[in-house]
């Protein structure tokens, strides 16, 4: 492999890391500031939660867009526009002037969302050694996590400065944080070129259009496993702040809690994305999965600051670990001429059926308490993702390249 083939691959994977992160950074503001919007617009938490269940609904959308987009245009010129979009929107949500227009602004945020993670998984994959595309995989996805932990030592560091100059309104200037990520764009236009594996299995848009039909099974099956991977991801993250709230701490304690559960989260989509190029990718995600299980008493109990800061580092570690090995096993299992809308498309539904999960364990949590809500709920979950993992396929190391 020459120097140039070696700086695209690194390029590539790091357009979409990076891409990942972003997206997930704006994500994960909106978690930390719940109780913020909802004096500011005069709203319970179930509504404002509501905004988490919406954007995740409207993930499905944007890998339909930007997926068959980047399956016949491309994958660099599609992921472009995509940070582009969801740079503008997470911009303009710090502007909103309702309630109204910040759950539409949060949708059309979703759409931006949805298309990012199957552009940037199959432009990073394509490029990357089938030796190592595990712990690429791993490395990839966790860009989810780093983009958690900046969230939280913005809210940590940042916020506290902008509610002051601001009081009530710190949360604004947090989405407007948010248009940084248009600046990625610039590093991909001038740095990433596009992958040979899609230049080889490139096909006319009838051809394309016919062949998509011929693999529904595998489809409906990873359908299904992404949102049993999204109930698990989702349910533990996005309403923890507001369970440790209930716990009674304050928001930089749950901001240091947030960070050391995202260092735990890195840790361990690399250890068990590693983990998956030697042993496999279900035995790998089902290892993981079974760990979280085994935990989540811990995770739940809120004892003591100790057991709490071990537990949610644990969860995250093995919850992540299990994400890990995702990008590269769905992108193992899609047809080649599709690997950008298939996989993509197939996750954001997983993430529509899951999107739920914020809004159920925030009413059941108002209606009971969140430790009996979420601790319930996530046993049947981790339950349900290990049975679909083990019966499911697996196609560790299969080329991406037709000459193979």
């Amino acid at each position: 492999m020459t120097r140039e083939e070696r700086a695209n691959q690194r390029n590539a994977v790091l357009a979409g890391f990076l891409g990942w992160t972003l997206d997930a950074f704006d994500f994960f503001i909106l978690t930390l500031v719940i109780d913020d919007i909802a004096k500011s617009f005069g709203r319970t938490r179930p509504d404002v939660a509501l905004a988490l269940t919406v954007t995740l609904a409207m993930r499905p959308v944007g890998a339909i867009v930007f997926g068959i987009m980047a399956d016949r245009l491309g994958r660099r010129l599609p992921l472009m526009l995509n940070v582009i979009f969801y740079a503008v929107i997470s911009v303009l949500s710090g502007l909103a002037p309702s309630y109204q227009v910040f759950l539409l602004l949060r949708m059309l945020f979703g759409i931006g969302m949805g298309g990012e993670w199957g552009v940037g998984a199959s432009l990073a994959l394509e490029s990357a050694s089938p030796r190592f595309r595990g712990l690429l995989s791993g490395l990839l996805q966790e860009g989810y996590a780093l983009g958690n932990l900046l969230s939280a030592i913005a809210f940590r560091l940042v916020y506290p400065y902008f509610n002051s100059l601001y009081p009530g309104n710190g949360w604004r200037l947090m989405f407007f944080l948010g248009g940084l990520p248009a600046l990625l764009s610039l590093f991909i236009r001038a740095r990433v070129k596009e992958s040979d594996a899609w230049h080889e299995h490139r096909m006319d848009w009838a051809s394309y259009r016919r062949s998509l039909p011929r693999f529904w099974k595998r489809f409906v099956y990873l359908v299904i496993l992404m949102t049993m991977m999204n109930f698990m991801s989702h349910g533990t993250q996005d309403m923890y702040p507001t369970l440790l709230r209930t716990f009674g701490y304050n928001p930089a304690r749950i901001a240091d809690i947030t960070m050391l559960s995202m260092i735990g989260a890195v840790i361990g989509g690399l250890a068990f994305g590693h983990y998956s190029d030697r042993a496999g990718r279900r035995r790998a995600i089902i290892s993981a999965s079974a760990s979280g299980l085994i935990v989540l008493p811990l995770w739940i109990a809120g004892f003591s600051p100790l057991a709490t800061i071990a537990g949610v580092f644990l969860m995250q570690f093995f919850v992540q670990g299990a994400w890990g090995v995702i990008p590269a096993h769905i992108n193992e299992l899609s047809p080649p001429q599709a690997r950008a809308f298939f996989p993509g498309f197939a996750y954001q539904l997983g993430v529509m059926v899951a999107s739920s999960i914020p809004f159920i364990e925030s009413a059941l949590g108002e209606l009971f308490t969140y430790r009996q809500s979420m601790g319930t709920l996530m046993t049947l979950v981790f339950i349900g993702a290990i049975l679909v993992v083990w019966k499911g396929p697996e196609a560790r190391g299969i080329s991406f390249r037709k000459a193979a």
